[in-house]
């Protein structure tokens, strides 16, 4: 039967009604004006943090003018200042501000209802700009997302929105952070439904855009509107020349999933270190700064080196250097507890490696090939491509920030072998890896662990509404009309499953004679079926491959026999109680943000109530 209903006054924990209830306006137009707002806090945002960051650097670049006795080592002793006032920031007042943030992004959304402290956007800030500006090896679009995703899912709070609305915000925050730094307001959408949200709705997708668009505009304004990199033209010289393309995907691929073993074996290094944790970034940036000594270029996010590249002006020897020392500088920058992002550092890897290959190939043959330049473009989105496994995303941006077509063919064929070969080694990405080892499994935006221990027993419909083979397609129309229900499992005479059937099965059959028809002539014969005891991930899945909305659910001792009809909404909404029963759990919540109510659902549909179509 259906819940009662929920009264908001009631109880010592009811919450204000939210800006939606109190405005009498759309709340679509609502929703989408706090889009525009948070993209254009993000544009903002990632202004005030690209100038934070400048001003750190130049003050890090007085130390040796200002201290000669330091024999040109100031590079090394402004790494350790910086690691020794981030330390304190990062483990004493905001934790989720360590590594390259955009993993706490995705356990928020996933896990938290979108819920980000405020102060984690601050901490985030501040700690960031001193890792990069004193030479850290990361960049700055890490945490200019999670400084993004903060202001949406405070701006959230503050207006006591629901959960789902929570987590769009902390999606639009994350584009607008993506399309300011790197001046691609596409890719900053796509990578946040990429990579943030895991899933691409409509709904969604209209805030992310509009956001992620705003704050490009803002950043336009603030920074001016030119490519991140300026390249020179390239092209495909030869249709032959794919191959060499495929070839530097599959390497872009390796040199990736090294890179994400290589950051999380530094991480594990520095945990087991018998150090207090604050002290713990000082030495890995005394790592990170002695490299720097010998290769100035791996410091920082290492944009001039990454120019370089895309213009063939690097030797070989070196750009194979450079790859390996971005790879350690960057490990021991984030794996000691500093505060940047990796996908930087991955670009600039990925140049390295590509240009380094295209002296290869072009020294080989080179009427057939192009230019280094453009095997360090195609590498540069094959090896992010790689670590992250958002080929979308790392198609786009490249695009965006060259603002060069010509070569896209090689660019798309390079990230998706790379992606495919990456997803073969491990379906573990450079950010789910973090989750991963926090007991956090993320497929679609969600934590597979919570669906893995809630069954179909505990969720399914029941009894389960059923139609007979026998009927005609008029009468099933009339309990559609009763029921709310878009679709039935189909029994014999004798009760036992021999189909289902839905309103798109109706709409599909002939209009002529179609009411007069029985329901056995337009059902789906043999479907699938779950059983009480699988669990919901399995379900999940299942509902999404074969694309349908329901399952009935039969008994294992007898297949035919209906026990319960199971919706993609039932596992939603199981998915979200577990989640809200798991942050009651916690010994606290944070910064006075009152919990957000769980609304009680009844598993079983009723009469009234409208299932998944």
């Amino acid at each position: 039967m259906n819940a009662a209903p929920h009264n908001r006054a009631a109880g010592p924990h009811a919450r204000s009604r939210s800006l939606l209830e109190r405005l009498p306006l759309s709340a679509n137009f609502i929703v989408l004006v706090l889009a525009v707002v948070v993209g254009a806090a993000g544009g903002f945002a990632s202004a005030l943090f690209y100038w934070m960051i400048g001003l750190v650097g130049r003050a890090a670049g007085l130390l040796d003018a200002a201290a000669p006795f330091l024999q040109g080592t100031g590079v090394v002793w402004a790494a350790i200042l910086g690691g020794l006032l981030v330390g304190p920031m990062t483990y004493r007042w905001a934790s989720e501000a360590r590594g390259h943030g955009v993993p706490e992004v995705m356990e928020a959304v996933a896990v938290r209802g979108g819920r980000i402290r405020p102060r984690v956007a601050l901490v985030k800030a501040v700690a960031s700009a001193l890792t990069i500006g004193t030479g850290g090896s990361a960049g700055r679009e890490g945490p200019i997302v999670q400084i993004g995703a903060g202001l949406g899912s405070s701006l959230g709070q503050v207006l006591r929105l629901s959960e789902a609305r929570v987590r769009t915000l902390v999606a639009c925050g994350a584009a607008a952070g993506i399309a300011a730094t790197f001046n691609a307001p596409i890719a900053g959408a796509v990578f946040s439904l990429e990579v943030i949200l895991g899933e691409f709705s409509v709904g969604a997708f209209s805030m992310v855009v509009l956001a992620s668009a705003t704050a490009s505009v803002v950043a336009w304004a603030l920074l001016g509107n030119q490519p991140a990199f300026l390249v020179p033209p390239h092209e495909l010289v030869s249709r032959g020349e794919l191959a060499f393309y495929v070839v530097l995907g599959l390497l872009a691929a390796l040199a990736a999933r090294a890179f994400v073993d290589l950051l999380y074996r530094t991480e594990d290094f520095f945990e087991r270190l018998p150090l207090r944790g604050l002290l713990k970034p000082a030495l890995g940036a005394a790592g990170f700064g002695l490299i720097g000594l010998l290769l100035p270029e791996s410091l920082g996010p290492g944009y001039p080196a990454i120019e370089a590249a895309l213009h063939a002006e690097l030797a070989p020897l070196l750009l194979l250097a450079l790859l390996g020392a971005k790879m350690l500088s960057t490990s021991l920058t984030l794996g000691s507890g500093g505060s940047g992002g990796v996908f930087a550092p991955s670009l600039f890897t990925g140049a390295m490696l590509g240009g380094a290959f295209g002296h290869l190939v072009h020294g080989l043959y080179p009427t057939v090939t192009a230019q280094p330049g453009a095997y360090a473009l195609v590498g540069m989105s094959a090896f992010f491509a790689g670590a992250t496994q958002a080929p979308i995303t790392a198609i786009l941006i490249l695009f965006e920030m060259t603002r060069d077509y010509r070569i896209i063919v090689p660019l798309m064929l390079a990230a998706v072998v790379s992606t495919m070969t990456a997803n073969a080694l491990s379906r573990a990405t450079i950010y789910t890896t973090k989750l991963i080892r926090r007991g956090v499994t993320l497929k679609g935006g969600r934590d597979v662990a919570v669906l893995e221990q809630l069954t179909v027993n505990q969720v399914m419909s029941r009894p389960a509404h059923t139609v007979r083979a026998e009927q005609t397609v008029r009468e099933l129309v009339a309990r559609m009309q009763q029921l709310r229900h878009n679709g039935f499992p189909v029994v014999d005479r004798g009760g036992r499953l021999v189909g289902v059937v839905t309103l798109q099965d109706v709409r599909d059959t002939p209009l002529d004679g179609r009411l007069d028809r029985q329901v056995r002539e337009i059902m789906t014969p043999d479907p699938v079926v779950a059983y009480p005891d699988d669990d919901l991930h399995a379900i999940l899945d299942v509902l999404e491959r074969r694309d349908v909305g329901r399952l009935p659910v039969v008994s294992r001792a007898d297949g035919g026999r209906v026990l319960g009809v199971i919706t993609r909404s039932d596992v939603l909404r199981a998915y979200n109680r577990a989640l809200v029963g798991h942050r009651r759990e916690e010994p606290s919540v944070p910064e006075g943000i009152d919990a957000v109510e769980e609304h009680p659902a009844s598993t079983a549909v009723a009469p009234g109530q409208t299932d998944e179509p």
